[in-house]
């Protein structure tokens, strides 16, 4: 196979200067590592290649030295466009420090950029971003004082505000399969997305780029279904094996990610008992019949499994970024596959469906929530996680439910017959006067006339006209001392306040 090469060969394809396009997503997931250490160990003996342009729709890596963190070198990356930022502390340590140029923008917009590259269009017109910290009005998507080119602009097409962000030149892309046979061909049988891989191939293409495909095994040429192959052989230049791949950070291969067997939904590990639970019953009460439903990453992705507990996995469809459409979303470090997923689609597809309103329902994080409604998850202090998908998800999806706990920082609770106990309050308020970053506007979601919640783990607040209402607080806890004292803001009280459900309480 005239493509094959050993990791050390096709790293050494990635010149000076070239922007580099990575596919994969957090804890391993179609992470081609392999070769990404093979680029780290080329820069770490030669100093070559330097000032690479980096850029990843998602997070990649596992918050150990793998993935993104490969890169996270002085002098081998000039400029860096992500998604998601949370899975590399070092590439963030990077970007704190000025070290290096730093971008985020929407992951599904970055997404559907790789796919307008690909086709030689000259970018993306959009409303998502409007509002946030990526409109050229507040940041534009900056992450540093360093960083000073304007990568997105405000724009007007038929009497409505857009964004435009353009399309890259790519030079190489770096990508995972599962199967490569002696042609080139790339399948992903025994992956558990499909991500983005195809367009980012055909983006690099488009310029007269490279594009590197790491896989686990070979096969003999022709031999793949044609239906398995997603990356065609035209599209590949360099092939590396690496038969120790595996399919995430936590398994070598689970089949019922990838769609080869079902597990069954009761064999799966129930959600532990305590303030995740909580919040995550309480937001589960949100669903309803016949809706298709995104999870998006942390507390909230325990929304699916408290519908698997309470049986109602066949009232919903839950969804998540990556392109998984059914199933139970895994949670934690491998967020981003799913147990017994009904179909597995690219991310640019499922973002084309997100963008276009297709959702019914969303439950996603929160960091920080201010007077306005306006939510940040994607910097704060001296955290710098990056949006993800959060802003193409939450700015389309009529009823947004942000999940999370009241305060951070030390917060300790436990139950009683009496409901819930604060055995210890967080250091860190969440409910904070005005937001770092402005991840989610509220001021838009009302004129959007969005449906917003905000769900605790002792109060949940709706989003009104004149900013945030509290609506419910738990049974056990002090009104006064345990809502609103802690609050930089004073909400509005319902004049129908209630009493959470008690039940969400018992273990």
């Amino acid at each position: 196979m005239q493509k094959q090469k050993i990791a050390s060969e096709a790293a050494a394809l990635v010149d000076t200067g070239d922007t580099v396009l990575i596919t994969g997503s957090g804890g391993g997931l179609m992470d081609a590592d392999r070769v990404f250490e093979a680029l780290e160990d080329r820069f770490l003996s030669t100093d070559r290649p330097r000032n690479l342009t980096l850029i990843h729709a998602t997070g990649i890596g596992t918050r150990e030295h793998t993935g993104l963190s490969r890169f996270a070198h002085e002098g081998l990356v000039r400029r860096v466009i992500g998604g998601h930022w949370a899975w590399s502390p070092e590439m963030i340590d990077l970007a704190l420090d000025e070290k290096i140029e730093a971008y985020n923008l929407p992951q599904g917009v970055l997404s559907l950029l790789t796919r307008e590259a690909a086709a030689g269009r000259a970018g993306l017109f959009t409303s998502v971003g409007l509002h946030t910290f990526v409109d050229p009005n507040q940041s534009g998507g900056k992450l540093n004082a360093c960083t000073t080119e304007a990568l997105v602009e405000r724009t007007t097409v038929a009497d409505r505000d857009r964004l435009f962000y353009e399309s890259p030149t790519v030079d190489v892309t770096i990508l995972r399969g599962t199967t490569a046979d002696e042609r080139g061909n790339i399948s992903t049988e025994q992956e558990a997305a499909d991500l983005d891989i195809l367009s980012a191939a055909q983006a690099a293409k488009r310029g007269g780029g490279t594009v590197i495909a790491q896989v686990k095994r070979l096969a003999e040429a022709e031999s793949l279904p044609p239906r398995s192959v997603k990356v065609p052989a035209p599209l590949t230049d360099a092939v590396v094996v690496h038969p120790e791949q595996r399919q995430t950070v936590e398994a070598a291969h689970n089949p019922s990610f990838s769609g080869e067997l079902r597990t069954p939904d009761d064999a799966l590990a129930p959600l532990d008992f305590g303030l995740r639970k909580i919040v995550a019953r309480r937001a589960a009460q949100e669903l309803r019949p016949n809706t298709v439903v995104n999870l998006g990453f942390g507390i909230s992705d325990g929304v699916a499994n408290v519908a698997a507990e309470q049986d109602a996995l066949d009232d919903v469809t839950f969804s998540i970024e990556q392109g998984l459409v059914g199933g139970i979303p895994a949670k934690g470090d491998i967020f981003g596959a799913s147990h017994n997923p009904e179909a597995i689609v690219d991310a640019t597809h499922q973002f084309d469906f997100y963008h276009g309103g297709g959702l019914d329902l969303t439950f996603l994080g929160m960091a920080q929530v201010d007077a306005h409604g306006h939510v940040n998850v994607s910097k704060f202090g001296d955290q710098l996680p990056g949006c993800g998908g959060f802003i193409d998800i939450s700015q389309n999806t009529p009823e947004v439910v942000f999940c999370g706990s009241f305060a951070a920082g030390g917060l300790e609770i436990s139950v009683s017959d009496r409901g819930l106990v604060i055995e210890q309050d967080g250091t860190i308020p969440k409910f904070v006067a005005d937001v770092e970053h402005v991840t989610f506007n509220g001021d838009y979601a009302r004129r959007q006339e969005q449906r917003v919640l905000y769900v605790t783990e002792r109060a949940v607040f709706r989003l009104r006209a004149d900013g945030l209402e509290l609506t419910e607080i738990a049974p056990g806890v002090d009104l006064e001392e345990d809502v609103l004292a802690p609050m930089q803001f004073t909400p509005d009280v319902s004049p129908s306040l209630s009493r959470m459900d008690a039940q969400i309480f018992r273990p």
